[in-house]
């Protein structure tokens, strides 16, 4: 079967082909994932093609390795989303950089006016530094985002870039963090600011706006199995497909240093406080994803969400400890919201590994579950659900072979401690708990006595004793 391409697009039903074909490309993304492919280059190609304005071509950059430039450079960047039953291809991604090519030329170029950002938690990685609690770095100033002995970082790369472009008086620049972090504007602007040098911060302060944003949409890695669909679909082979779920939110700090697409007219939100709408899917999508990758033993997420009793462990996580924590949020309809989402978490069509999810645990816990924590407690109440969750964790952290975790060497155990040890060596991990959790008695009493009782008599038991008491 033939590839994907510009070429062999008439092979595609005319219905699933692009919506626009950019004549120039305005935004830059770093971390050309699935997940982007899926959601903030969907919504771009959409605002095109509501507005006409085709000005908006995206040109990608990966980090890490060549792979997603070596999938969809030959098929001049084109690539197919399914979600649900509908399939189209994408076209608004122009081109893809890999971690060789010249990024900061693409930043300082005077047509890019935004830049969007998927580089996951772990690239806003903690200070390990005690004392330095839940402070996030992107590298020492005089590395330029440079690890020791390592390449720069995303972060670095980008303040390359900024500085190409303030060399170049090349105007404005909006940059947009789509990463599942708290407050992902500021958090960006802050660690762009340690990595500038006084003439070029000043710059940004006048030129660069980082606005807030909150991203929603389930995308599971992709499989071979939905390669193959994908070309049986389409007609033609597609190595860079993705497939993802109907369900697509934005919700965007309406907060720019010049021009950008209308995203609006794709339905994105834009809003003063992304505030409400960034904890409520940090705390309810991201936090109920955690529980079932560390507590449910799936193999995927459908699963888990179809065993009754740990769905009705979902929602109570949800009602009890998470819905009361999110203020800000008057006319939405969260209960509404919740039953989409278990709706949505049981989908078997995603088929989104729980391993995946399971992940940098250590750089996840804390906005998704441990701030919450942090807010029922300080209201007097007893986080149970949370509790069992982060138990859940601890135990997946300490008796996993394969550990994928930037703290993993500090995380591992053998097994063999009781709960009450392995709570607490974990607890003093400052960069995961802080000193205020490892500090609480009560917390520490709901995460020793769940984890005793997941050691003991397994996670439908703990169910039950939690549900009983």
């Amino acid at each position: 079967m033939v590839r994907l391409s510009r070429a062999t697009l008439s092979r595609v039903a005319p219905a699933a082909r692009p919506l626009a074909e950019p004549r120039a490309t305005g935004v830059v993304h770093l971390g050309i994932g699935a997940f982007h492919r899926a959601h903030q280059a969907v919504y771009t190609e959409r605002a095109m093609a509501a507005t006409g304005d085709d000005r908006w071509g995206i040109c990608g950059a990966s980090q890490r390795s060549a792979d997603v430039a070596d999938r969809l450079r030959p098929q001049d960047c084109l690539y197919g989303v399914r979600a649900g039953d509908e399939v189209r291809v994408v076209g608004s991604v122009r081109d893809v950089l890999t971690p060789c090519d010249d990024l900061a030329a693409r930043l300082a170029a005077p047509e890019t006016a935004v830049v969007t950002l998927t580089i996951t938690e772990k690239a806003y990685r903690r200070d390990p530094l005690p004392g330095a609690i839940g402070r996030l770095v992107a590298g020492p100033p005089t590395a330029i985002g440079r690890r020791a002995a390592g390449p720069p970082t995303a972060i670095g790369r980008l303040v390359a870039g900024l500085r190409a472009r303030a060399a170049a008086d090349a105007g404005p620049l909006t940059v947009v963090s789509c990463d599942n972090l708290p407050g992902n504007g500021a958090t960006l602007a802050r660690l762009v600011a340690e990595l500038c040098e006084p003439p070029l911060l000043e710059w940004v302060e006048e030129n660069v706006a980082f606005p807030a944003t909150m991203v929603d949409r389930i995308v599971p890695a992709t499989t071979q199995a939905d390669l193959d669909d994908m070309a049986a679909r389409l007609g033609v082979t597609d190595l860079g497909a993705v497939v993802t779920e109907p369900f697509t939110q934005w919700v965007i700090e309406d907060s720019f240093a010049g021009d950008r697409p209308a995203w609006e007219k794709a339905g994105a939100l834009l809003v003063g406080d992304v505030r409400p709408y960034e904890h409520m899917k940090l705390r309810l999508l991201n936090g109920g994803h955690s529980a079932i990758a560390y507590l449910s033993g799936a193999a995927h997420v459908s699963e888990a969400v179809g065993d009754p009793a740990f769905a009705g462990f979902l929602r109570r996580l949800m009602d009890d400890d998470l819905s009361p924590t999110l203020d800000g949020l008057d006319g939405f309809d969260l209960a509404g919201y919740k039953e989409t989402l278990l709706a949505r978490f049981a989908d078997p069509g995603l088929r989104h590994r729980v391993a995946q999810i399971a992940m940098d645990g250590s750089q996840k816990l804390p906005q998704r579950l441990l701030d919450p924590a942090r807010d029922r407690l300080a209201g007097g109440h007893e986080p149970r659900w949370i509790a069992l969750a982060v138990a859940g964790w601890m135990r997946h952290v300490t008796t996993s072979r394969e550990l994928d975790d930037p703290l993993a060497d500090r995380l591992r155990g053998d097994g063999t401690a009781s709960a009450a040890a392995t709570v607490s060596r974990l607890l003093a991990i400052e960069e995961v708990f802080g000193a205020d959790l490892r500090e609480s008695r009560v917390f520490r009493e709901l995460v020793t006595d769940c984890l005793e009782r997941l050691n003991a008599d397994g996670v439908p038991a703990a169910l039950r004793a939690l549900d009983a008491s």
